[in-house]
C-alpha cells in the first residue's frame, strides 16, 4: 500500500453533499415560504408518504427530532408506568431516557461483541430473570446502520425498533422501519438521511398505532383544542420536511457509496496487514462486519483498538477526525445511577466503550483520504 502525503481528513464532510442539491433545497424551501406551511403540511406530508413508500410500510409519521420518534413509538404502543422495556446498555442516551420519559422502566441486556448490538440470547436471560417480570417491550437499537436482529413477537412483547442510524439498512430484504411493531428515525444532521436541523419519524405497519403517534405530536388533539390525553408538541416542521423531501430521492445511491467507502476500508486494512479475527483486538484492529442476512448501511465504520485513547489522540495530531460512540454505557451514566446496575453487569457493552473509534465515513469520502487514515493508524501501531 503507498503512503500518501498527510492531509486533513474530517469525520464528516456536509459541504460535499449539500453543494450538489444547493438549487434544489433553495427551491424546495422557498415553497414552504411560499404557502406558509411551517408546521407539518403539504412539505411534510408529501416526505411522509414517499418514505412509506420506500420504507415498504402502511404509515410513516414526521416529529421535532428522533428522541420525540422514539418516545412516541413507545407512548403510542403503551409502554408506560407499570411497564418494562428491555433495551441495551450500548446506545445514544435517548434510547433509555425515551422510556423513562415514558413513565416505563428501562431494563438493560448485554450486547453481541461483533455486531455491538443487542444479544438475543442476553434478552433471553434477562426475560426469564428476576427484572424480566413487567417487561411488555423490547427496544432494539439498529447500530451503526445494522439491523439488530432476533426479536420476534414471542411472549407477546412488542418490538420497538431504535433504527435512529439504519435508514435503508435490511434484514432478509426487509428494511429498518418494517420489522417490528413500530419504530422511530432520526434525522440529525449527521445521519445517513439527515435533516437541515433536527427532525424524526415513527413508522408501522398498525393504523391504530398511527393514529395515536398523529395524536400525540400534537397534544394529544385529534380535534383542534379537545385534548384526549396528554400528548406532546412533536411535530415535524414544514422546511425539515421540505429538505428530507428532496434528499430522499439520493439516499439509496448515498447508502450504496457509504458500502463502497466500507468495503475500501477492509482492502485497505488487510493491505496493511492490521486486520485481525477478533473480536476482540489483540495487536492490531478489528473491523466492523456485516452479519450474515443484513445489509449494512454503513451509518458508522466502527473498529475495535486496543489503546483507543491513544490512537485517537495520534490521529487527531496529524488532522484525522474520528469519534467515540459511546465512551461511556448507559448503565454507568451519572444520570441513570436509579437504574441500579454497577460496573461488571454488562462486560462486553464496557469492552466495546474501551475499544471502539469510528473513522470518517460518508459518501463522497475519496480513496486518497480513506489510503491516509489506513496509513496513520499503522504508523501507530509499527
Amino acid at each position: 500500500m503507498r503512503t500518501p502525503g498527510r492531509k486533513h481528513v474530517p469525520m464528516l464532510d456536509l459541504e460535499r453533499q449539500y453543494a450538489p442539491l444547493h438549487d434544489e433545497l433553495l427551491d424546495a424551501l422557498g415553497r414552504v415560504l411560499e404557502t406558509h406551511q411551517f408546521i407539518l403540511g403539504g412539505e411534510v406530508a408529501a416526505f411522509e408518504t414517499a418514505a412509506a413508500e420506500q420504507l415498504g410500510v402502511s404509515h410513516a409519521l414526521g416529529c421535532s427530532s428522533g428522541t420525540d420518534a422514539l418516545w412516541l413509538a413507545l407512548a403510542a404502543a403503551g409502554v408506560g408506568p407499570g411497564r418494562a422495556c428491555v433495551t441495551t446498555p450500548f446506545s445514544f442516551f435517548a434510547s433509555v431516557s425515551s422510556i423513562l420519559r415514558a413513565g416505563a422502566t428501562p431494563v438493560l441486556a448485554d450486547i453481541d461483541p461483533v455486531s455491538f448490538n443487542l444479544s438475543p440470547t442476553a434478552v433471553t436471560a434477562v426475560l426469564d430473570g428476576p427484572r424480566g417480570a413487567n417487561v411488555r417491550a423490547v427496544l432494539p437499537v439498529h447500530l451503526y446502520g445494522q439491523i439488530s436482529s432476533g426479536f420476534g413477537r414471542e411472549r407477546g412483547i412488542t418490538v420497538i425498533e431504535d433504527a435512529a442510524q439504519a435508514w435503508g439498512a435490511e434484514w432478509h430484504g426487509v428494511k429498518a422501519g418494517s420489522l417490528g411493531d413500530i419504530a422511530a428515525f432520526s434525522f440529525y444532521p449527521t445521519k445517513n438521511l439527515s435533516a437541515a436541523g433536527d427532525a424524526g419519524l415513527v413508522t408501522t405497519n398498525s393504523a391504530d398505532l398511527a393514529e395515536r403517534v398523529k395524536m400525540l405530536r400534537q397534544h394529544g388533539m385529534r380535534r383542534r383544542y379537545y385534548h384526549e390525553e396528554l400528548g406532546w408538541n412533536a411535530r415535524m416542521d414544514g422546511f425539515q420536511g421540505a429538505v428530507l423531501n428532496v434528499k430522499l430521492k439520493y439516499i439509496g445511491a448515498w447508502n450504496e457509496a457509504r458500502r463502497v467507502v466500507a468495503a475500501r476500508y477492509h482492502a485497505l486494512f488487510a493491505q496493511a496487514g492490521l486486520a485481525e479475527a477478533g473480536p476482540y483486538p489483540m495487536h492490531g484492529v478489528v473491523l466492523p462486519r456485516e452479519v450474515p442476512g443484513a445489509k449494512h448501511v454503513w451509518h458508522q465504520y466502527v473498529i475495535r483498538a486496543p489503546r483507543r485513547d491513544l490512537l485517537r489522540e495520534f490521529l487527531a495530531a496529524r488532522g484525522i477526525g474520528s469519534e467515540i460512540y459511546y465512551p461511556v454505557p448507559l448503565h454507568l451514566q451519572e444520570a441513570l445511577k436509579g437504574l441500579a446496575y454497577a460496573e461488571g453487569d454488562f462486560p462486553e457493552a464496557e469492552r466495546a466503550a474501551r475499544e471502539v473509534l469510528a473513522l470518517p465515513i460518508f459518501p463522497e469520502l475519496d480513496e486518497d483520504e480513506q489510503q491516509t487514515v489506513v496509513a496513520a493508524i499503522a504508523e501507530f501501531f509499527s
